[in-house]
């Protein structure tokens, strides 16, 4: 473990200089499904793109962006616009909020995934609702980067990195861990996850109660 120091009318889509904090600008986007759901929820409550940018803090300009499937949101953007619902990334990806009795057993392709066009999440189970636990085996490619954006949420969270080696971010305190290494933090502090090595990085990871 290495330690250091440490609802108006619908704008059309502005010219950004996107970084690599709030989206990939790569013309067209990795996850259309994303676009396609955010637009479908926010019909769904009668809200124009400029209010949901209120109400989640990002401009209405970004919101075109992602709804036209121009570009792919951090994991961080992703979790501040479905504040504006408001809305976990777990149910967002559900694709509905009520489901019948969980089962108590998964295949490796009954895992529910969850993907932002760089990092994956495979969840155990497809809905949360009534869980008192999210775990999730986490996937990060070399460079790739939760957001400059730091996370915050409602609960608990630790893992362990099964392979590669991950930057983790928590308030003022910053470690790099590897193979067997893990963490446990309250989640309300502002953290960030970072792959800064060569090779993929994958953990498991639990979060209590589901809110991520």
């Amino acid at each position: 473990m290495d330690n250091r120091s440490s609802a108006g009318d619908e704008a059309p889509a502005e010219p950004l200089n996107i970084s690599s904090d709030s989206a990939t600008a790569s013309g067209t986007s990795e996850t259309p499904f994303v676009g396609e759901r955010i637009r479908e929820l926010r019909h769904r409550q009668g809200l124009s793109q400029r209010e949901l940018g209120r109400r989640c803090g990002v401009t209405n300009g970004m919101i075109s962006l992602i709804e036209q499937n121009k570009t792919s949101p951090s994991v961080a953007l992703l979790k501040k616009v479905l504040s504006g619902f408001p809305m976990s990334l777990a149910d967002f990806f559900a694709g509905v909020d009520e489901g019948e009795s969980p089962p108590v057993f998964f295949a490796a392709h009954q895992l529910k995934v969850m993907d932002n066009g760089t990092i994956r999440f495979r969840q155990l189970g497809d809905h949360l609702k009534g869980r008192a636990m999210q775990i999730m085996n986490e996937t990060y490619p070399p460079g790739s980067d939760t957001g400059e954006t730091m996370l915050t949420h409602e609960a608990e969270e630790g893992g362990f990195v099964i392979r590669g080696r991950i930057e983790i971010t928590v308030g003022h305190q910053c470690t790099v861990l590897g193979p067997g290494d893990g963490y446990y933090f309250d989640s309300r502090l502002p953290h960030r996850f970072r792959n800064i090595g060569d090779e993929t990085c994958e953990l498991v990871s639990a979060c209590s109660p589901p809110s991520f």
